[in-house]
């Protein structure tokens, strides 16, 4: 009965995951047509296997490599960095928050940002130096307002289901992460904020995402570690956190043991389709060069992924949005026992939280629109810690690691989980603040997309 059951509910999944895709096919397109139709999948017997080379080492590029595995192909994993997960997927929030799956598409998110721009320590940081895909990105940005609602339900949907892939995934694998599945709670300063994100929770509900308010006696019930007045709050108890470089590293190796070969340090120097192959020329540091010839290529490459598109001729709109975390290393028991285990997002000051371990206690948040600056600024560093300091002044802040990565983000919030306009080019990037979140429902749609470009070709 039990397996009965977990079948069951992985059915749900899976058609929870091809009802976002066909629902998201529908949107206008700001790249070649997305996302695979429902009704896709093959059964193993008359599946036709392929070599794909998957570019990008981080959590989307790792988890698509993986379900390729799954479906028996050969994967080949290209990376320009040493190890996996060292950029976007080395410190996140650690958040897996369908609760935080509002686009911020939105009038008010305009205003705050206009607001904001001359507080260097603003939550949202836009530097108005004159930059043609940075001012167009916004343009498109700002009008994809009225698609808030329709957005938003989606990624709540996806958020939903991705998470179910990859539960189910760290138990096959035996990966460790430091998973608490304790919720998210989110909380409120003033009650005009708490009454204005009841807008964004019947959207979440719609989605089908379980969350609801709570006071501010609730608050200090769930999360006694608290320092502070609130308003109110919502609480998303089936959310969960979890170390993104842990998870991805562990993945990394589940699919070397399933026979994925990972080239590291390397640069992609050339992608070229063209007779029914892909020839990926690389340059490596511990080989001159290399051309990798696969029959499809998936481009998971983050923030690069657009760079790489506009050579084969496609347009993938990222922009890289900075975010910033410190872990505060929780070095005495006083500190381990004042830092709070439930994971939370304060609105007013969008900073969001994860109890990773014992000994970790990771602070992450703010969105700066400048490029693709990787500098680690102390203004911007300085928030994160005194908020530490204000909401829980019995943790020491006296080791704290600094971290900034950049977030790929398109003007509608949504990733693109697409086909390009070449033969065997195909793309899963753009995951914006919700990589972590999205990523493993995401690389089931395009690896269910290759499936099927491969079964209409033979």
């Amino acid at each position: 009965m039990r397996v009965t059951r977990r079948r069951r509910r992985s059915s749900q999944s899976a058609r929870t995951v091809r009802r976002t895709a066909r629902q998201q096919s529908k949107l206008p397109p700001l790249s070649p047509p997305s996302l695979v139709p429902a009704g896709l999948l093959a059964t193993r017997k008359t599946r036709p296997m392929a070599s794909i080379l998957v570019i990008g080492a981080g959590i989307t590029g790792v988890t698509t490599a993986y379900a390729l595995l799954e479906r028996g192909h050969t994967v080949t994993i290209v990376d320009r960095l040493r190890y996996p997960a060292m950029e976007t997927s080395f410190a996140n929030g650690g958040q897996l928050s369908a609760s935080n799956a509002e686009v911020w598409n939105s009038w008010g998110t305009i205003a705050k940002g206009l607001r904001w721009m001359l507080r260097a320590n603003a939550p949202l940081l836009f530097n108005p130096k004159p930059s043609w895909h940075k001012y167009s990105w916004m343009a498109e940005f700002c009008g994809q307002i009225l698609n808030h609602r329709r957005h938003t339900i989606q990624t709540t949907q996806l958020a939903i289901a991705a998470r179910e892939h990859l539960f189910r995934t760290a138990e096959r694998e035996g990966i460790e992460f430091d998973l608490e599945r304790r919720g998210i709670l989110h909380l409120y300063h003033n009650r005009a904020a708490f009454d204005q994100a009841a807008a964004g929770n019947v959207l979440l509900r719609e989605g089908g995402l379980e969350r609801y308010a709570v006071t501010s006696e609730e608050i200090a019930a769930i999360e006694p570690t608290l320092h502070g007045p609130f308003s109110g709050g919502y609480f998303t108890p089936s959310d969960s956190t979890g170390d993104i470089h842990k998870f991805t590293r562990g993945l990394a190796a589940a699919c070397e043991r399933r026979g994925a070969r990972i080239v590291i340090d390397a640069q992609v120097e050339d992608v070229e389709p063209g007779n029914g192959h892909v020839t990926t020329k690389i340059v490596a540091a511990s080989i001159d060069s290399e051309a990798i010839v696969t029959d499809a290529v998936v481009v998971c490459a983050g923030v690069a992924s657009r760079t790489i598109a506009a050579r084969l001729g496609d347009r993938i709109n990222i922009y890289p949005v900075k975010g910033y975390s410190v872990t505060v290393c929780l070095d005495d028991s006083q500190s381990q026992a004042s830092a709070p285990t439930v994971s939370l997002l304060d609105d007013d000051a969008k900073i969001v939280t994860s109890r990773l371990g014992q000994s970790r206690f990771r602070i992450a948040g703010t969105a700066e629109f400048n490029g693709m600056n990787k500098d680690i600024r102390a203004d911007r560093i300085a928030p994160l810690t005194r908020w530490c300091e204000r909401l829980f002044p019995n943790v020491s802040t006296s080791s704290v690691i600094p971290w900034t990565g950049l977030r790929p983000m398109t003007p509608t919030m949504l990733p693109h989980v697409c086909r390009g306009r070449r033969d065997g080019v195909f793309y899963n990037t753009g995951h914006g603040h919700l990589g972590w979140t999205l990523s493993a429902a995401t690389a089931e749609l395009v690896a269910e997309q290759v499936e099927h470009h491969f079964r209409v070709r033979a």
